[in-house]
């Protein structure tokens, strides 16, 4: 599963910027990343980001952000998709469309860190990151509230991605003096 969301993530990423480079202030992005739960993932998406090299530490917790609102945009976009073409069954499309809102306002709460950290305010950006983190389980949920439908696979790793985001996130914060 880890690789697939790696992948995922890649694609995502390449999608929104097609010239990734193996550059970047690598001394930062890897003192930064190692107060990070996820070291690799933190190192390999800053560096993948050309706006890392002359980025400073709030720098790149913005970039992290940008990218944790890409996974919660093409997640949203991708359970309406699903909802609109492969599916007649009432109850998944309720569900699906609860999900999407879900991904809308995790999407929201990193538009809301991005003011937080831009004015410093590092307590709120960090509780909307968390709220950002937490909102996937909101659509896990709806899936366990009926036993007929089945979470699906894609879903799955679109949410573990955004969570590990949020996790590096939340970890850039800590080292901005929250």
């Amino acid at each position: 599963m880890g690789f697939s969301w790696f992948l995922l993530l890649f694609i995502i990423l390449a999608s929104f910027n097609p010239t990734l480079s193996a550059h970047g202030n690598s001394d930062l992005i890897q003192k930064t990343c190692k107060n990070t739960q996820y070291y690799d993932l933190c190192v390999s998406l800053l560096k993948s980001d050309n706006s890392s090299a002359k980025a400073d530490t709030k720098g790149l917790a913005l970039i992290m952000v940008k990218l944790g609102m890409a996974n919660a945009t093409a997640t949203n976009s991708y359970l309406s998709f699903k909802m609109t073409s492969t599916t007649n069954d009432t109850l998944m499309k309720k569900v699906m469309k609860e999900c999407a809102d879900k991904y809308a306002s995790a999407n929201d709460a990193l538009q809301n860190s991005v003011q937080d950290l831009s004015d410093e305010v590092y307590d709120y950006a960090y509780i909307h990151v968390m709220a950002a983190a937490d909102y996937p389980n909101a659509c896990h949920d709806a899936f366990k509230r009926y036993p007929g439908l089945v979470y699906p696979h894609e879903l799955a790793i679109r949410e573990d991605g955004l969570k590990r985001i949020c996790d590096v996130i939340l970890g850039i914060i800590d080292t901005l003096g929250f």
